[in-house]
């Protein structure tokens, strides 16, 4: 309806330009993450999707997890205690430990949990040139966490946002954002630097139609206030060489949990502090027109701590100290190589170490520092057989300090049927090694006096690595007349040694819990299903942009509510749609559409509703004494209020407003 009522708006409107056929069709998108080499969508070896600068703005999100909703088959929620949880073809939970999420090369999945901490990344959304998502396992590629999916975010160099810029964000559930950039330079030195501070609340706090839970009064609170900064140096060092270095830092502080009568619920801290730092380096040296080589260097470091005295005193337990500091470093070194040997052969290849510490006294029940060194060496090649058929192969292996050496190898055999009507057949294999929490977590509450009062986790017995095999066929095409593109999939994925947690009596001595929860190899899942997008220009003011993803699920495994959980874990229909129109004046509006069906996220999840969300957004921009102005309205979730990975999540019906100057 939404769709039909802007064609019906669009069939009234002047073009303000003469549409040609160029107009409506560019060059497909070039990709380089799914590869490592620069390649149109309709050649990468792997489904992927690309969020660009267009698709961003007019969408309306301002918090970059939400902007996966455009992808097919992923399913996103915001958790509780400001993190977010994301699935792509289920088994979503709090901690999505089954994504390799890059920023510029980056690795920023937590060594401690396997969860992205997208709060307090110190990222403006302003700043995103596009998101590349590789629909699948990539672990070829990209390594261990390229299991289900990869989300690269490639950030704008500084030269393409020379002049400064300032945004102003407003509305209701307590948003309010504050975005300041300054780029600039001279010669072959460019730089930017960005300032931004963000306020949330994002969920209603009342929720009173919901039977009480150990005696919970219904408020519920989710304030977060994130302050950073954030800046970029591009210098050109001579006409083949290059050198990029960035940093960032950002500050959190947050509410969260909620009121209770409960004295146990004492134990959960109501206020947060989080901070983020990086710094990273990239050299890059073309060679000659066959060769050029990149190295890449990084460390990064995220601390999290929230205390909270709990008095258990009146249950004749005594006094309990809940520290839930959290520090985590992570330090890497790339090379990558791209060569091309023949005309119709081309390949990258390289090596990356890397080495990962985590320390948090309550989770490890020690203030011990936990390590590990991981080494891998990745090659991938694109021959082109003939004119109508390009091969790609490639493997990467990697050593784990849990796990040992594992080998992921994938191939893919593109066959172009007619000019821009593209099948590809893949087969890949990936790993997931298991995180510090996973192997070693032993999550203990103490006493002030140090007297053991419960043990919630306890370390594991050994565990192998979860192993995917994914197989997919897929039609990429255009039909020109309609000035359509699409990209449809079917895949089936089988998991070995899926690692979940199971529960049993391990220590029955001394704990108030009988029974603790400790990680395992459990079992397998498959996974099967389609998904398809598209991407539609009839008029060349007008973009749409839509996907719809179906997914059957079935575990098998040694823990009886997995096998009831992981099959409802993605919802078993989904879609999202998108389209925008430039009119006359500067003048925009866009509409973006997502459907989810009933969908149960695991761990610490509940089963969410169907639910059907409706954002709008009305834009203008002009000139006004030399700056660039825009100024937006958005409305988001116009329908009914939906719950998110929670029962008691209420996303509600919002509207903010923004304006913007370039100068």
């Amino acid at each position: 309806m939404l769709l039909g009522a802007l064609l019906a708006f669009s069939a009234g409107a002047r073009a303000e330009v003469e549409v040609t056929e160029s107009d409506f069709f560019d060059e497909l998108p070039v990709v380089l993450s799914v590869s490592r080499l620069s390649q149109p969508v309709d050649e990468a070896p792997a489904a992927v999707t690309v969020i660009d600068q267009d698709m961003i703005r007019t969408s309306g999100f301002r918090d970059i997890p939400d902007l996966l909703r455009m992808v097919p088959g992923f399913s996103v929620a915001y958790t509780a205690d400001n993190t977010w949880a994301a699935g792509y073809h289920g088994l979503g939970d709090a901690f999505s430990r089954r994504f390799q999420v890059l920023v510029d090369g980056r690795s920023i999945y937590s060594p401690h949990y396997g969860a992205v901490y997208w709060t307090d990344l110190p990222l403006a959304i302003e700043d995103i040139e596009r998101i590349e998502v590789i629909r699948g396992p990539n672990a070829a590629t990209h390594g261990a966490n390229a299991f289900a999916a990869v989300i690269n975010i490639i950030t704008k160099t500084a030269a393409q946002v020379s002049g400064s810029t300032a945004s102003l964000q407003y509305g209701e559930q307590g948003m309010r954002g504050l975005m300041a950039r300054h780029g600039g330079g001279h010669g072959n030195l460019r730089y930017r630097l960005t300032v931004s501070s963000q306020q949330r609340d994002r969920f209603e706090r009342d929720v009173t139609d919901k039977p009480p839970v150990s005696q919970d009064n219904g408020q519920h609170f989710e304030a977060s206030k994130t302050y950073f900064l954030n800046g970029r140096m591009d210098w050109q060092l001579s006409p083949t060489a290059d050198v990029s270095a960035q940093f960032g830092i950002s500050q959190g502080d947050w509410r969260a949990g909620q009121d209770t009568m409960d004295p146990t619920d004492v134990l959960a801290p109501r206020q947060q502090d989080s901070r983020a730092q990086y710094v990273q380096v990239s050299l890059h040296k073309v060679e000659s027109a066959q060769r050029e080589w990149r190295l890449h260097a990084y460390h990064s470091r995220n601390r999290f701590d929230a205390n909270a005295i709990g008095d258990l005193t009146l249950l004749g337990l005594g006094v309990v100290s809940v520290d839930q500091y959290l520090l985590q470093t992570r330090s890497n070194l790339e090379l990558q190589v791209n060569e091309t040997w023949r005309s119709d052969l081309r390949g990258v290849w390289g090596g990356e170490i890397r080495y990962d510490t985590v320390v948090s006294p309550q989770n490890y029940d020690s203030d011990r520092e936990l390590g590990g060194t991981l080494a891998r060496v990745f090659g991938n090649a694109e021959w082109r057989a003939h004119e109508r058929v390009l091969i790609q192969g490639g493997a990467m292996l990697e050593h784990h300090y849990y796990t040992g050496s594992d080998i992921s190898p994938r191939v893919a055999v593109s066959f172009t049927l007619a000019p821009g009507q593209v099948v590809r057949l893949g087969v890949s294999q990936a790993y997931r090694s298991p995180t510090f929490f996973e192997e070693e977590g032993s999550a203990v509450y103490r006493l002030t006096s140090g007297a053991l009062l419960d043990m919630v986790t306890v370390p594991s017995n050994g565990l192998e690595p979860e192993r995917v095999r994914s197989r997919e066929i897929a039609w990429l095409g255009q039909w020109r007349p309609a000035r359509l593109e699409w990209d449809m999939r079917l895949f089936r994925d089988h998991i070995d040694d899926f690692i979940g947690n199971e529960k049993g009596n391990f220590f029955p001595d001394g704990a108030l819990r009988p029974n603790e929860f400790r990680y395992a190899n459990i079992g397998t899942v498959d996974s099967r299903g389609g998904e398809i997008q598209l991407r539609w220009r009839p008029l060349p003011a007008m973009h749409v942009s839509a996907h719809y993803a179906r997914v059957f699920l079935r575990a098998d495994t040694s823990v009886g509510n997995f096998n009831e959980d992981i099959p409802q874990s993605a919802p078993r229909n989904s879609w999202g749609l998108l389209t925008s129109y430039r009119w006359n004046g500067g003048w925009e509006t866009s509409a973006g559409v997502w459907h989810y069906d009933r969908t149960k996220w695991l761990s610490e999840g509940d089963v969410t509703q169907p639910y059907t969300r409706v954002d709008l957004r009305l834009a203008r921009r002009w000139a006004w004494q030399g700056r660039q102005v825009e100024a937006a309205l958005v409305g988001q979730n116009l329908g009914g209020v939906y719950e998110e990975f929670r029962d008691i999540n209420r996303f509600s019906r919002r509207v903010y407003g923004s304006l913007g100057f370039n100068w």
